[in-house]
This record gives C-alpha cells, structure tokens and sequence, in this order.
C-alpha cells in the first residue's frame, strides 16, 4: 500500500467503519463481502440466515443512498458457518463525493477481515440475445469514468482482476453463464447509441455505472474479486425503446430468485 496521505486517511476510516459494523451486527469478523447493485436487493436474504440489518447510516462514513432501488442498509448473513457481510446498495460516482466515497465499501470489506468480495450491477447489454434479467460474469473492464480510485505513486497490477477461480466456481453451479467485458461510465445519464458503438468496437459486451473502481480498490487492498453483472436492458440504440431506471428494478425482481441462487451456493462454495 502507499503512504499517500489520502490513502492513509481512506484505510483509517475504513477501519472505523469496520469496527463499528463488528460492534452493530455481534460478529468480530466477516470471511466474505457482498455489494448488491440496482435491483439485486430481493436476492440478499437468500443467502442465508440474517444475523444482522443495520442501516448504512448508522455506521460512520457512510451516506445514505442517493438512488431508488438501492436500499441503504448492511446485513450480516451466516451462510452455512460463512460469514457473508452485504451492502444493500452503493456510492456511485455521479453522485460527487469523491472516489474514496464510491470505493469506501470494498475497503470496509477488507477491514473487516474478508478475504474475498462479490461485485453486482444491474447494466446495459450489447448482446441482443441477453434478455433483461440475464446474468452475465464479468470476465474484465474498461474505465470510462476519466478517474482513478488510487492517490499517488500507487501502481496495481490489473491481470486478472475478476478471479478466473472465482469465475469457474460460477459456471460450475451454472454453466449456461455467459462472460463479457463490463464497461464503466461515470453516468447518471445513459450512455448514447454512438457511445454503445464505441463500447462494443473496443470490445465492451455490458455498460454501466459502478463496479470498475470498486474492483481496482478491492485489488488493491488485498481481495478476490467475482463481477457478476444482471443485465437489466439492452443498451441504448438497440431495441428502439428509451432507457429508464423503473426498468433496471424490474429486471432486477424478477431475476433475484435465480440470482439469489447463484451467490448463495457461491458464498459457501468459494
């Protein structure tokens, strides 16, 4: 880790936040972490037993959510003897409160002892045979944002950044998964049809609003990453129709219990 002082201070809140969750949810520690994007909420409690439900804004540095769909809490789930920590909804970074905000909960998860941490999204596919409500692995990314989430002379190695192993337990329990490469724009409004041109000539297959930063933060402090992304629409330009986020919570509902399947067996898998 660098000594960048705005790394320094994001790891020492990260460690409050993690002692604070310890002391709110009666577990010291947690194996694994779980953040549930756009629509994903109705697949939390299948996961296993909820030991836990505090509202996010009960822990210190961390804000409410800004976005419908995203329900501002945090469970503390034992699947099976697996201590599963799960954030009901996230930062993005559209909402301008910086990096170290968006990022701030894969650096709790590692403060608080996981070892690994599942990345969800609702987003836009490229791939007309995706239906809403088709989960896709995320196999690796491309940053659109035009930001980083590291300060200084901090220099990660992204090579496989979403666990091949990770990756191969998933399409164990489901071999029909599909994998692409998810695209990461710094959003709110949706991407153009041009914009989704560009993505697939570079070899984007999903687009969306999250995830990327996370994933380079939880690299670098230490975590395997799994991405698996819902796709909730089909991206703009492709099927005629206007984009809306109604219709990413819908795709998500009808989807959790399938998703919900998915990351249970996971979690007590990996």
């Amino acid at each position: 880790m660098t000594n960048h002082p705005a790394t320094i201070e994001a790891a020492q809140r990260a460690q409050e936040s993690a002692e604070a969750i310890a002391a709110l949810t009666g577990q010291p520690t947690h194996d694994i972490g779980v953040v549930l994007g756009s629509g994903w909420a109705p697949a939390a409690r299948m996961l296993g037993e909820v030991v836990a439900d505090v509202p996010v804004t009960d822990v210190p540095h961390f804000a409410a959510p800004a976005v419908e769909g995203h329900a501002g809490r945090i469970l503390s789930v034992d699947a099976d003897g697996t201590r599963v920590l799960v954030f009901l909804g996230r930062t993005h970074l559209y909402e301008e409160r910086g990096v170290d905000a968006v990022t701030h909960g894969v650096r709790t998860v590692a403060a608080s002892g996981a070892r690994m941490v599942v990345l969800t999204n609702g987003c836009g596919g490229l791939n007309a045979d995706w239906s809403p409500g088709t989960p896709v692995l995320i196999r690796d990314h491309i940053n659109l944002t035009g930001a980083s989430p590291l300060h200084g002379t901090h220099f990660v190695d992204l090579t496989d950044l979403y666990s091949p192993r990770l990756r191969g337990i998933c399409r164990e329990i489901d071999p029909s998964l599909p994998e692409a490469v998810y695209t990461q724009f710094r959003g709110p409004m949706y991407e153009t049809p041009a914009e989704i041109g560009m993505v697939r000539a570079i070899g984007g297959g999903l687009v969306g609003m999250s995830t990327a930063l996370e994933a380079i933060v939880a690299r670098a402090v230490g975590l395997e990453i799994l991405g698996l992304s819902l796709v909730t629409n089909l991206a703009a330009g492709m099927s005629g129709a206007p984009l809306n986020h109604e219709e990413v919570l819908e795709a998500g509902h009808a989807a959790a219990e399938r998703m919900g399947g998915i990351l249970a067996r996971v979690v007590r898998e990996a």
